[in-house]
């Protein structure tokens, strides 16, 4: 998701207009009363059987992600800029500064893109349909820090479960639940809590500067078990330069066994749409984190354009392996 101050002002302008509080009960596509209780499985029989429409190789499919991006026709629908079906939506359900009622704080969300990916999956076997993220706060904006892993493990459960809460209400396909877990260089806290101690969870203001990894990793390991145990496959986002700042290199920062979902590197280039996990003609490949590489069950997706720090003037544009359906 990548959120400069330009997209931060595009994602506040529609967080006004879907007047949300705390998550997506306003915008909620299709609620499921049940959708916590449904499979774990976050891909169909039909998505891992069928050949993609304009991606390659077989079990790849190209979506997008955050906000609105204009997708003309009828359905079946199909991806903008590059062409074939459209496969997939993921929105953010939440964020701890929207939930905890921060000024600053907003969220990137598209009903419309949602509403037309669940069509394709549901209606063409295209793709997985709706997901989800949260965009995550460290335990450096927990307004109850103490600078223990018990805390920062609690502050990771509250998340996960108003996360939850938000995801229910919503028609969801693709049962992996991302927390976003970046430096985001925005307002109310530049680093999401990762690294800072801030005076209270909206001032912006620090009063440390280090949080030992053990502590984020403690918050990391609330928020995955909880979503795990309500119905939900944990999975995360983030970047290897970005993941390493803040869980270091060491036991702490060792993931391989978690869905992931990477933007690292980004291109520009709508021509070099990737083929796998490469971009077409290049030797420019998806970089995961924590221990997983392309070659793991556990790389999902990859943001390849669109993202905060590489602009592409339309939107989030991703790369989605669905070869391995849980």
């Amino acid at each position: 998701m990548r959120f400069t101050p330009t997209r931060m002002r595009r994602a506040l302008a529609a967080t006004a207009v879907l007047a949300l509080t705390g998550g997506l009960a306003a915008a909620a596509v299709s609620p499921a009363a049940n959708a916590a209780t449904s499979t774990a499985a976050h891909v169909g029989a039909a998505a891992s059987a069928a050949r993609p429409d304009g991606d390659s190789p077989a079990g790849f499919w190209y979506g997008t992600d955050s906000l609105p991006i204009k997708i003309s026709g009828s359905a079946p629908y199909q991806e903008p800029k590059i062409g074939g079906r459209y496969a997939g939506y993921i929105g953010m359900t939440g964020s701890w500064a929207v939930w905890l009622g921060c000024r600053g704080g907003f969220t990137a969300w598209s009903g419309t893109n949602a509403s037309q990916a669940n069509t394709n999956y549901t209606s063409y076997g295209v793709g997985i349909g709706l997901g989800v993220y949260w965009f995550m706060g460290g335990p450096g904006v927990d307004p109850n820090y103490n600078g223990t892993t018990t805390e920062a493990y609690a502050w990771g459960q509250r998340q996960a479960a108003q996360a939850v809460a938000d995801a229910n209400k919503l028609y969801i396909k693709y049962r992996v639940l991302f927390m976003d877990v970046e430096l985001p260089g925005v307002a109310p806290a530049h680093d999401n809590g990762w690294n800072s101690v801030y005076t209270s969870a909206c001032s912006g203001v620090t009063k440390a500067s280090y949080i030992p990894a053990s502590v984020d990793r403690a918050d990391f390991n609330g928020f995955y078990d909880y979503e795990n145990a309500h119905g939900y496959t944990p999975g995360v986002y983030s970047e290897p330069g970005i993941w390493a700042s803040i869980f270091g290199t060491g036991t702490a920062s060792q993931i391989p066994n978690v869905d992931e979902w990477t933007y690292e590197p980004e291109t520009t280039n709508f021509a070099a749409a990737p083929v796998g996990w490469c971009l077409k003609g290049t030797s420019t490949c998806a970089r995961f984190f924590g221990g997983v590489t392309t070659s793991s069950p556990h790389a999902l997706m990859w943001q390849w354009s669109g993202g905060g720090g590489v602009s592409n003037g339309v939107g989030d544009f991703d790369q989605i392996d669905t070869k391995v359906v849980r």
